[in-house]
């Protein structure tokens, strides 16, 4: 139902629709009984000429059976949303599945600054890509994200992954994401920030292994040899 309106682009994102239907339905079914309860009872007990208000203290019997007996069901109801809720907690929040690649994400007013492996696979090395408010990930490939903010609080939010962390100053948050399906979707902050926080917004690329190496093959910058060491070691050799 919900990925009629938003799309589903990671391995837990039906979860996450899952559980917010299931909370939906249980409370929804207890508001319109309630409501349609509610207005029985002024319809049915409406002020009427020569008829005297009659006076419950709430403590009879065939009254607190209305109380007792529908507080039972909303208690059993609210076990079965607490045992869903956390067990969705533990799949994205407290699982942390083996990494095929991990990135590095970095929050400031007002931009998502991310920084990915180049061909080594391999964060923090030479070849390394950083963009701005550009992310690209590869289809079916399991990644880390190490999450950071350089100034404030912010929330790294992509829709359609089903993912929201908070980005807490001087901390490094740690959490996990695998997308299904390519596709061209956004990257949101969900905290505000300051005045920019409603242009605080980037792009999530999901590439297929081809287009995604294309793409690192075109953004590899490869260091040129210094030409002075490079006649060092010529003289060494000769040298010797």
């Amino acid at each position: 139902m919900i990925e009629q309106f938003l799309v589903r682009a990671s391995s837990y994102a039906r979860d996450v629709d899952n559980l917010v239907l299931l909370v939906t339905v249980l409370v929804g079914v207890w508001f319109l009984i309630a409501e349609a309860i509610l207005f029985w009872l002024i319809f049915r007990w409406r002020a009427k000429d020569g008829v005297p208000a009659q006076y419950l203290t709430g403590k009879e019997k065939h009254v607190k059976k209305w109380i007792n007996i529908p507080h039972y069901f909303i208690i059993a109801f609210d076990v079965v949303i607490i045992v869903a809720a956390v067990s969705v907690w533990v799949t994205i929040k407290q699982t942390l599945p083996p990494a095929d690649e991990t990135v590095r994400v970095v929050g400031r007013q007002w931009v998502w600054t991310f920084q990915h492996p180049g061909a080594d696979g391999k964060l923090d090395t030479a070849d390394d890509i950083r963009t701005t408010d550009d992310l690209h990930v590869v289809a079916n490939k399991t990644y880390h994200f190490e999450l950071q903010s350089e100034d404030v609080l912010h929330s790294f939010f992509i829709p359609v992954f089903r993912v929201k962390h908070d980005a807490i100053p001087g901390r490094t948050i740690v959490g996990w994401f695998k997308p299904t399906m390519t596709g061209k979707h956004d990257v949101l902050c969900a905290e505000i920030c300051g005045i920019g926080h409603g242009v605080m917004g980037g792009t999530v690329y999901i590439e297929t292994p081809e287009q995604h190496a294309a793409w690192v093959a075109e953004h590899t910058t490869v260091a040129e040899p210094d030409p002075a060491a490079a006649g060092a070691d010529s003289s060494a050799t000769t040298t010797n």
